[in-house]
């Protein structure tokens, strides 16, 4: 693991300042959020469903134009380029890659040319050690030989972050990926995550419901709420956070759960305004 000292002075990889989205030239989802990736952490975003967290991602990596959103205002920095806007292509070859919710792998392709999908981006060939290099971390696919929509939930999981080590990333943003996935399963994928994350040092912007999880194995994270981001700090921090684990961690004893909203303690910081 990298030196958190080396870490915490480096510039970070990733900067979503005080972003606002709006789909339809109506609906505003987003409401000035920010965030950052440092240098070879894993970050976790968190929050319930409808919070912002896919919209957050999909502001990033240049997906809003598929379903008529935009970032009307704030900026995007990826290693110092704006990207905010920018056609997606174009972001895949800058090196952020995202894992799609539901991994979209292509069910009637072989594990082999999903793969190899994975690097269309990138110049040069793909290599027989580009291949070996995803079945040393995903041993299992590499005894898949058929076709992918005949993989279980979580092979295809393990698929979709393959082909995303296929396009040689400098980021990986991660949308739940442990959704639909056994106990078992999840444990298995989010310690494969750590290892890449580890042997790699690429950082890795990970979308989770499953915040137990998340916090167990990022290195910082941020929770949002109705489009904006209420709490922040290193992993160690929101999961001793006694509000946290009220909202999040199933530490609370009531039957229903709140918001931070409602906290009248509860001030949110206003950053790169």
């Amino acid at each position: 693991m990298q030196s958190p000292s080396v870490q915490a002075s480096a510039e970070p990889v990733l900067s979503v300042n005080n972003i606002e989205v709006v789909y339809n030239d109506v609906i505003l989802v987003l409401h000035g959020v920010s965030l950052q990736v440092p240098p070879g952490r894993i970050v976790a975003l968190l929050g319930a469903n409808g919070a912002g967290k896919s919209t957050t991602l999909k502001a990033i990596s240049g997906l809003l134009k598929s379903e008529d959103g935009k970032i009307t205002r704030g900026g995007v920095s990826f290693e110092g380029r704006e990207i905010a806007n920018a056609e997606p292509d174009q972001i895949v070859r800058h090196g952020v890659f995202q894992v799609m919710e539901g991994r979209r792998i292509i069910e009637d392709m072989t594990v082999i040319e999903n793969l190899r999908m994975g690097a269309y981006s990138r110049p040069g060939r793909v290599s027989k050690d580009d291949i070996d290099q995803v079945f040393q971390y995903f041993p299992r696919l590499k005894e898949r030989t058929g076709l992918a929509g005949y993989l279980s939930g979580g092979e295809q999981q393990m698929l979709a972050l393959g082909r995303a080590l296929m396009a040689k990333p400098r980021l990986i943003m991660m949308d739940e990926p442990s959704m639909g996935l056994s106990p078992m399963l999840v444990q298995e994928v989010f310690a494969i995550i750590r290892q890449i994350n580890q042997e790699q040092g690429i950082p890795i912007l990970l979308v989770e419901q499953n915040a137990n999880m998340a916090l167990k194995y990022a290195d910082q994270g941020y929770i949002m709420e109705n489009g904006k981001i209420v709490l922040e700090g290193s992993a160690e921090e929101l999961r001793n956070n006694e509000d946290v684990r009220e909202f999040y961690l199933g530490g609370g004893t009531g039957s229903e759960r709140r918001s931070f909203k409602n906290l009248k303690s509860y001030k949110r910081r206003k950053r790169w305004l």
